[in-house]
């Protein structure tokens, strides 16, 4: 069993910056790509990025390429998203996730495991 705890949320003017975190527990943590997504109300949960399990690659949609970056630290089983330039748009619940190795490099991974979920509002 994999725990995902994220934190870091929380209010922030447009065009500020956040870093979330998510902790995870379990000796498997570098074994295994990770991913943050998002979900605002009335919507979809959509991909923001992933990581490989070594932390090497990442890659992203479209559509969030260049505010966001993944990162991870293997020696303290944490996974990061730094946002910059945040919009309003950005307004939503972030999640982590646990990929399987094998949906690593999907636009639609299946996932493992989900964190709880932290908010992010980005006022005008």
């Amino acid at each position: 069993q994999v725990q995902l705890v994220e934190s870091g949320g929380g209010l922030v003017q447009a065009g500020g910056s956040l870093r979330l975190s998510c902790a995870a527990s379990g000796r498997t943590f570098s074994s295994y790509p990770m991913g943050w997504f998002r979900q605002a109300p009335g919507k979809e949960r959509e991909f923001v990025a992933a990581i490989a399990a070594n932390g090497r690659e990442t890659y992203y949609p479209n559509s969030m390429k260049g505010r966001f970056t993944i990162s991870r630290d293997n020696a303290k089983n944490t996974v990061y998203l730094q946002m910059n330039s945040l919009k309003p748009e950005d307004t939503a619940v972030y999640y982590c996730a646990q990929i399987p190795p094998s949906d690593y490099g999907r636009l639609r991974p299946r996932i493992s495991y989900w964190g709880q979920g932290t908010q992010v509002t980005v006022s005008s």
